[in-house]
């Protein structure tokens, strides 16, 4: 027999970028009758495909993804419209008698949905308009100046924006739901490095320059979609104030930071069973699916 909708098997893959966890996706999702949701505040956005390192299409025809291309560049796109569309999701997969994956490195995403936040605040978008036009340290002074506590990462204009936006207030998180599992994929700091470079080649070489140029021209560099710390790492070479090899050794700089940022917000969940390879998850994954009765 089957499990209850609220008591069904839910499975979470974190970590930093390029550590693998969309290959791992894959396999296991292959492995347990899965698909993914994509958990991650770049690759919702259409068009922006190679600089997002988005699933391939040979990828998503093996398994079927979720919340891929949602929005154009030019579109905002909040934690709590993740949360409601992967909610939605989940139900579609469950219904299909399949277990969802949520995949990705964006932490807020992936704890909105896990943790039911309950936003205090709708997002007011006429303010967001208004302090998208800040710069990092204008928002800083702004939230100085409100008397709010300064979000944990202080350098994210977003982050710096949504506090302003709710007064500082923080999202109410509930307790993980029965039958989920979180498994965060570790992976040693030279060898990310080196992933981060080559994946950085790869993705020149499949036409990454000429992606960007089309979406600056058609949006604009202030677009929330071309944000992404790569897409910035460009932005002198394309405007000819930087070498080619100078903007990969910035791109490779930004991703390592965000890596390190994305480490620092999942190693704070004692949620997480961290692993280093497929082989580890397999266990855990055969244990929750006994638990949850649809092995």
């Amino acid at each position: 027999m089957g499990s209850q909708p609220d008591q069904a098997p839910l499975i979470a893959i974190v970590g930093e970028t390029a550590s693998g966890k969309t290959a791992l996706a894959i396999e296991l999702a292959q492995q347990y009758n899965g698909e993914i949701i994509a958990a991650d505040s770049r690759t919702v956005y259409r068009g922006l495909d190679i600089g997002t390192a988005k699933p391939t299409l040979a990828e998503r025809q093996r398994i079927p993804h979720h919340l891929l291309d949602v929005i154009d560049p030019n579109e905002t796109f909040s934690a709590l419209q993740f949360k409601d569309l992967a909610t939605k999701a989940i139900s579609d997969i469950r219904s299909r008698g399949k277990v969802p994956f949520i995949v990705g490195g964006t932490g807020l995403y992936v704890d909105a949905l896990l943790y039911d936040f309950q936003f205090n605040t709708p997002p007011d978008y006429q303010l967001r308009s208004h302090l998208a036009q800040l710069d990092v340290n204008e928002l800083q002074e702004k939230v100085m100046e409100l008397d709010i506590a300064m979000p944990q990462n202080s350098r994210n204009p977003r982050h710096l924006i949504r506090a302003i936006e709710t007064g500082g207030a923080q999202a109410m998180r509930r307790e993980l739901p029965p039958n989920t599992l979180i498994l965060g994929l570790t992976i040693d700091r030279e060898l990310l490095r080196d992933k981060v470079s080559k994946r950085i080649d790869k993705m020149v070489d499949a036409g990454l320059v000429d992606e960007l140029v089309k979406a600056v021209t058609q949006y604009g560099w202030d677009a929330p979609g071309l944000q992404a710390p790569g897409y910035k790492a460009l932005k002198g070479y394309i405007e000819g104030s930087s070498t080619l090899d100078e903007a990969k050794a910035l791109f490779v700089q930004n991703d390592m930071q965000l890596a390190k940022r994305q480490r620092t917000w999942f190693k704070r969940n004692k949620d997480i069973h961290w692993i280093c390879k497929k082989e580890e998850s397999v266990d855990l994954i055969t244990t929750l699916l006994n638990k949850s009765s649809i092995a």
